[in-house]
């Protein structure tokens, strides 16, 4: 399986423009600027790569830890996860210093250390964990139920 999606970049850096298509057309032609990717920390201005990276993460460790929970005989009610990815310069330029994975689940039948160990080995194991393996990833997981 391969996906695609396609950036298109117009002027400089500073005062351009782009704007990001995904082969899903759930994202088209949406906007994305410097503007939008470090003036407009609040996320209001449009969307930046790493909210698109922190979305895919969430979404990805997501569906793992509900794969694991699932084979372990404890499907989950609901997961919720947020992602957030840390973004800072350096001497060398924009670095992601890490991401931080926050898991609250509503899963019923588990004792907390097991669901420790499932959503540790979820996210070790998540494809796009994985991808990111030169990159620090924490990961707080709690029960609700």
């Amino acid at each position: 399986m391969k996906r695609t999606s396609t950036a298109v970049w117009r002027g400089d850096g500073p005062s351009g423009t782009g704007s990001l298509t995904t082969q899903s057309g759930v994202l088209a032609d949406q906007p994305y600027s410097f503007q939008t990717r470090f003036v407009s920390e609040d996320g209001t201005a449009g969307t930046n790569p790493e909210e698109l990276l922190a979305a895919a993460h969430a979404g990805c460790f997501a569906m793992a830890t509900a794969f694991a929970l699932t084979r372990a005989g404890h499907p989950a009610t609901q997961l919720t996860v947020t992602a957030a990815v840390d973004l800072s310069k350096d001497d060398s330029g924009f670095v992601i210093r890490g991401i931080a994975l926050d898991l609250q689940a509503t899963v019923d039948g588990i004792d907390d250390a097991a669901f420790q160990e499932l959503a540790a080995a979820a996210k070790a194991g998540c494809p796009l964990s994985r991808a990111l393996a030169s990159t620090p990833i924490t990961l707080s997981a709690r029960r609700t139920a």
